[in-house]
């Protein structure tokens, strides 16, 4: 459930309806873009949206981000269906398609509507060389050719982008040629990997021939754009700092200057006390050393809250007893359920039933609930469930 709101509507930016919710800060999106654009001014952006805008809503992300776009700059999509999600909610602005297409059929609905698409594999080329043979009138394509640099996913090996560049460059039907391609350590500063994929894409592009200024490059997606200024070039792509993560090693986002941009939020539904040398949740995996005080919060991986979170991950109390508000850190107890997640109270003795409980987000960094659980702030925010309300402010 989406609900669009203002700073005036407390009762809904209070979630006083819902079990869990988010809130997304659209202040916070824009800000962070605001920032992008500090890292390198001169560069074109590829705002990336894709996986409904990292589990933020891709149409009301674009929407509160699209006055921000300028010149040739263009939201990035991993989908065909996405981008048509966002030509059907009235975003006109351009659209990349990240992976391209895989069928002729897509190629003719991306034609039609416009979008731009990467290039990626030989028989995308053969496809593409058909479709230039066969149709006679359509505008000037915008492609990306994404050359395989070193990380092994998607993108043409050297031999591959040789020949598509010799069909492409200086074609009638091609308006823009952009190379592009992924870093695989790019969120390590000391990692060697990043320094030998952009010396194997010089070496790629100077045995294709191809001289300065005869195409523009697009290496950098979030890290990078962080942490590694020589592979700015002419395009950025952020994703995750967008929203307020870091892909750097062992930083958060507030680091770096990003603001959180979703806040996940439950409430405190049971409050009891437990013996010392009792078990808590499922599998006894948590043993009470001393007399505990615990919390029952409404949430769990139903709701996209990991099941992987350990004991000890932190979660964040607005406790709305104390005589001042106040925001107390508390940590997990037992194993995460499909509905509930129980909290040691200890060090927390306002807390009651009602408090609100963040589980990430303002205060408490998404990047670190991710490190407790053994994976990424992408993760966390793309999981989220249908069951979570979303409410934007």
């Amino acid at each position: 459930m989406t609900v669009i709101c203002t700073e005036a509507d407390s009762q809904l930016r209070s979630g006083a309806h819902a079990r869990a919710w988010a809130t997304i800060d659209l202040q916070a999106l824009r800000a962070n873009l605001s920032l992008v654009r500090t890292t390198n001014p001169n560069c074109s952006l590829v705002v990336v949206v894709k996986a409904n805008a990292y589990g933020h809503g891709l149409i009301a992300v674009a929407s509160a981000l699209r006055s921000q776009l300028r010149g040739r700059d263009c939201f990035g999509v991993a989908t065909l269906d996405e981008a048509l999600t966002l030509r059907r909610a009235g975003i006109t602005e351009p659209v990349l398609l990240l992976e391209g297409f895989v069928t002729v059929a897509e190629l003719e609905l991306i034609v039609l509507h416009g979008f731009h698409f990467v290039v990626h594999a030989l028989y995308q080329l053969e496809i593409l060389h058909a479709y230039f043979a066969d149709t006679k009138e359509f505008a000037p394509l915008t492609l990306w050719l994404k050359l395989d640099t070193g990380m092994h996913r998607l993108g043409l090996s050297e031999t591959d982008f040789v020949a598509a560049w010799q069909l492409l460059h200086g074609s009638p039907h091609v308006e823009q040629l952009v190379v592009m391609s992924h870093f695989a350590c790019a969120d390590d500063p000391h990692s060697p990997v990043t320094e030998r994929q952009i010396a194997s894409l010089q070496q790629s592009l100077a045995h294709a021939g191809v001289a300065e200024g005869d195409c523009e490059l697009s290496l950098a997606a979030s890290a990078a754009i962080l942490i590694w200024p020589q592979t700015h070039f002419q395009w950025l792509r952020p994703g995750i700092m967008l929203y307020g993560g870091t892909a750097i090693v062992g930083e958060n986002g507030i680091d770096r200057g990003l603001q959180p941009v979703m806040t996940l939020r439950s409430r405190i539904i049971s409050i009891k006390t437990v013996a010392a040398g009792e078990v808590i949740g499922y599998g006894a995996t948590y043993v009470c050393e001393t007399e505990h005080r615990l919390a029952v919060v409404s949430i769990g991986y139903g709701d996209g809250y990991p099941r992987s979170a350990p004991n000890g991950t932190p979660v964040l109390i607005h406790c709305r007893s104390a005589q001042r508000p106040l925001r107390k850190l508390a940590t997990l107890a037992g194993r995460v359920s499909m509905d509930k997640i129980i909290v040691d109270l200890s060090g927390c003795d306002e807390a009651v039933v009602g408090d609100e409980v963040i589980l990430w987000g303002e205060g408490l960094p998404a990047d670190e609930i991710a490190r407790h659980c053994g994976t990424i702030a992408y993760e966390l925010f793309c999981q989220v469930t249908a069951r979570v309300h979303y409410v934007y402010i």
